[in-house]
């Protein structure tokens, strides 16, 4: 790792994962097995950045857009107003670039799916989020960017 945040490949430096992560990401996929769908508490990228935070004790980034919208409309104003017209510039202005292939993510890491998913969490060959339906999933592959935690 060098001084400047970045890896020798030129990739940004990961926030370490704390002891036992993979514990809370497995608490974490049963408690948003009970939770609905909710604008600006309970949906894509509060839960996933969320358990970000929670993975690595990390910042809690997602207090910038936290409880600001309730709606899908207000989302995409939200992020308007931070500055990202899209998730993706949402994602790489917060994470920094993605990993070159999204087959290089690993358990954990922060995933954009293209399938109306948004943001999720890689588990493997598969992807978690919330979407208005609650919890779902989606084969990696239905994924368009991973960025490391």
């Amino acid at each position: 790792m060098t001084a400047m945040g970045m890896t020798a490949t030129g990739m940004p430096e990961s926030p370490i994962r704390i002891p036992g992560w993979e514990r809370r990401l497995a608490e974490a996929i049963e408690a948003a097995r009970a939770r609905p769908f909710a604008w600006g508490s309970h949906d894509c990228a509060i839960w996933a950045f969320d358990l970000r935070r929670d993975l690595t004790g990390g910042a809690d980034v997602a207090a910038l857009w936290r409880g600001r919208y309730r709606t899908a409309l207000g989302a995409a104003r939200m992020m308007r107003r931070l500055g990202w017209p899209s998730l993706e510039a949402a994602g790489r202005a917060l994470l920094g670039e993605p990993v070159p292939s999204v087959h290089l993510a690993r358990r954990g890491d922060l995933l954009l799916a293209g399938t109306g998913l948004g943001f999720g969490i890689c588990l493997g060959a598969r992807a978690a989020g919330i979407a208005p339906a609650g919890l779902t999933f989606a084969p990696l592959a239905a994924c368009t960017l991973a960025w490391r935690i």
